[in-house]
């Protein structure tokens, strides 16, 4: 699962964070949604975050994107895709061949779950998690356009998988987390997907927040 992340305005981050904030659409963006374009600090669902992802010429680029899916029926957006299933689903099928993205995060959090004596899950600590020896944590995700009050935006959604051994006490699931040089060939349109996830980071540190 990935319900929350942190974004620090930080050396490293805040070049990621001021190329979402001048993208060209930023405003209308945060004006639409009703949501800040601080992109920084604990994000949230339904927060704008700075999101890499390909330009029109192809090229990396970072843009402002929305967290979470909407699908009819559904009260809450879809935040988390699983991986072992999102080439399939008709909500993420399209995304997954043809639009990819990465999530810069400082780090995620992740919130202890353990059965009690009678079989249900609880609810405990919550842990800040992280790539070892790394500034930023780059979370895979998929991206699409939606359309509110006829403005056309850019949503993601994480993709999860099961745990590294790190920190599967923790949680059964994590976000998919790919290394630095990764990039490139995980937002190509035209990549391969199972390949680039191949390489996927597994070498985690975790603390209580």
């Amino acid at each position: 699962m990935c319900t929350r992340f942190y974004a620090d305005s930080d050396k490293e981050m805040k070049p990621l964070i001021t190329a979402a904030q001048k993208a060209s659409f930023a405003w209308q963006m945060m004006i639409s949604l009703s949501r800040p374009l601080s992109m920084s600090g604990e994000i949230r669902p339904s927060d704008i975050a700075a999101v890499i992802a390909p330009a029109k010429n192809g090229k990396r680029a970072v843009f402002p994107m929305q967290w979470g899916f909407h699908v009819d029926g559904l009260k809450a957006p879809l935040l988390n895709a699983r991986l072992e299933s999102a080439a399939e689903k008709p909500t993420f099928r399209d995304s997954w061949y043809r639009r990819r993205c990465i999530i810069p995060a400082s780090w995620y959090f992740e919130w202890q779950h353990y059965l009690t004596r009678d079989g249900r899950i609880k609810t405990g600590e919550k842990y800040v998690i992280q790539q070892k020896n790394a500034g930023i944590t780059w979370l895979a995700g998929l991206y699409r356009f939606e359309v509110t009050d006829g403005f056309r935006y850019p949503v993601f959604a994480v993709l999860t998988r099961e745990s590294a051994e790190a920190v599967k006490d923790i949680h059964d699931r994590m976000p998919l987390i790919l290394p630095g040089s990764a990039i490139d060939d995980w937002i190509a349109p035209d990549g391969d997907p199972g390949q680039v996830i191949r390489s996927a980071v597994t070498d985690l540190v975790l603390e209580k927040a």
